[in-house]
């Protein structure tokens, strides 16, 4: 990849994060700012970025149209779709289906809690594999070299008290989910939320997950996990989908 293109590609990875303005990226990426604003100037051209009122950049829409169009050639997101709305018209829960996606772990749909509660995920986000509970379904059932490239790189940054920050004790509870078949977010990455969550397995091993998200204050680990023999079924369902 040409320097040029990958700087561009780690602009726009930097503007989804959140709006910034040509003196931050510039600061950001050890550009002069008349270089970060050519640079932006050129994004915005081709309707990736765009300018808003109090100079601050943002994702444009023809980015995000372009973002929809690829997950909506994903086989997992249209295998999902319809065991994904009955599953969330008997739970009320947030609802999430990751996706294996090369070395990364995606998003690639969401059901919201019935109750109005908005969790940080985003559809089309990079799952953090070590304090997730798709995160830790998927990679508990990958073997050490394709565990390797989805954690590489991993920073380990304590989110939370409860926040798994090594190798060591992120594979130790990996057993334990390749053990009993669900992995858990046990206030991992939000200190008060939870979920519990199943591996969803295709012919040649595993292809995403599927998990279930409540307020720890609404639903303790304990309650969530009266739901995994329903989670599992309905893993079961979008991989006979996906073939």
């Amino acid at each position: 990849m040409s320097q040029s293109v990958r700087r561009a590609a780690l602009i726009v990875d930097a503007i989804s994060a959140r709006p910034q303005s040509v003196a931050e990226l510039a600061a950001e990426f050890g550009l002069h700012r008349s270089t970060m604003f050519r640079e932006l100037q050129t994004l915005e051209d081709v309707g990736y970025v765009r300018r808003r009122a109090d100079g601050a950049y943002v994702l444009a829409f023809h980015l995000v149209s372009l973002a929809q169009v690829a997950l909506e050639h994903l086989e997992l997101r249209k295998a999902a779709a319809a065991p994904l709305r009955d599953l969330h018209e008997v739970t009320g829960n947030t609802l999430h289906v990751a996706a294996l996606i090369d070395d990364s772990i995606v998003y690639v749909d969401k059901a919201e809690d019935q109750s109005g509660m908005r969790m940080y995920s985003r559809i089309g986000s990079r799952v953090l594999p070590y304090c997730t509970g798709v995160g830790k379904a998927i990679l508990a059932d990958l073997d050490e070299h394709r565990r390797d490239a989805v954690l590489a790189g991993t920073e380990w940054t304590a989110h939370t008290a409860n926040t798994l920050t090594s190798r060591r004790a992120l594979d130790a509870e990996l057993d334990v989910v390749a053990a009993r078949g669900w992995a858990v977010d046990d206030a991992e990455f939000e200190d008060f939320v939870n979920c519990v969550a199943v591996p969803i397995r295709g012919p040649l091993g595993v292809v995403g997950a599927l998990s279930l998200t409540a307020v720890r204050a609404v639903q303790d680990l304990d309650e969530l996990a009266v739901r995994i023999p329903l989670l599992q079924r309905t893993a079961a369902q979008i991989a006979r989908e996906v073939g």
